[in-house]
């Protein structure tokens, strides 16, 4: 069963400064229940976002070097430390209300996760969580980067899962700021072609499947 009760909004490609602020006032009105549970999609221009928990120490590379590709580096409110992102990634941002969900954050994040997990088994790729890192991963390498916000029960912020991003541009960071850990997409194990639009709404599918069935509603 699928949940009906979500709004889905697809941005485009957005500056992050710009999504963000999107986000606080969907946030708003959700907390008002002014809107129901909304799955926010995006793409953002080559970004580099520090976690509340991260290290600018983590940006491996320099401000020329930056400039060079084209780079911004921000701080952000989300959890977790340094990650990337750009063109050929799918961001989604649901902001949901987790006081009518059983307020369980660690249960969302295993939403998420298992929601991507699922969405890459059909183009037959075999990801899988990691009890020590969140996110979703290839052995070592991770293809799906997980960082939320949870404000007065509501979340936002939430999972980019990589499609076709820049080797180039995740060569600058210390991902996630975890060694010995690299990070792939999703062309470099499926080898079809990959419909974006199709994919952004089997993502959709999967995360709302996961939200059912890991946070489901509690309250009417």
């Amino acid at each position: 069963m699928i949940a009906t009760d979500f709004e889905v909004i697809h941005v485009g490609c957005i500056g992050y400064v710009e999504g963000v602020a999107l986000q606080r006032r969907l946030v708003t009105e959700r907390r008002s229940d002014a809107r129901p549970d909304t799955i926010v999609l995006a793409e953002h221009p080559a970004t580099y976002t520090i976690g509340r928990s991260g290290s600018r120490g983590h940006i491996l590379i320099d401000d020329a070097e930056l400039a060079r590709l084209g780079i911004t580096v921000i701080e952000t409110d989300r959890g977790g430390d340094v990650t990337y992102h750009g063109p050929g990634q799918i961001v989604a941002y649901p902001i949901i209300d987790l006081r009518q969900r059983g307020g369980d954050a660690h249960a969302y994040l295993r939403a998420l996760e298992n929601g991507i997990v699922h969405l890459l088994a059909k183009y037959g790729v075999c990801a899988e969580r990691d009890d020590l890192h969140t996110g979703v991963w290839l052995g070592h390498a991770k293809i799906a980067s997980i960082g939320v916000k949870i404000s007065s029960g509501i979340t936002s912020h939430g999972v980019a899962l990589n499609v076709a991003t820049d080797p180039e541009h995740w060569a600058g960071i210390l991902a996630c700021g975890i060694e010995g850990r690299t990070v792939t997409n999703l062309q470099e194990h499926y080898h079809g072609s990959l419909d974006l639009n199709l994919l952004t709404e089997r993502m959709v599918t999967h995360l709302r499947m996961s939200f059912v069935r890991t946070v489901p509603r509690t309250v009417a």
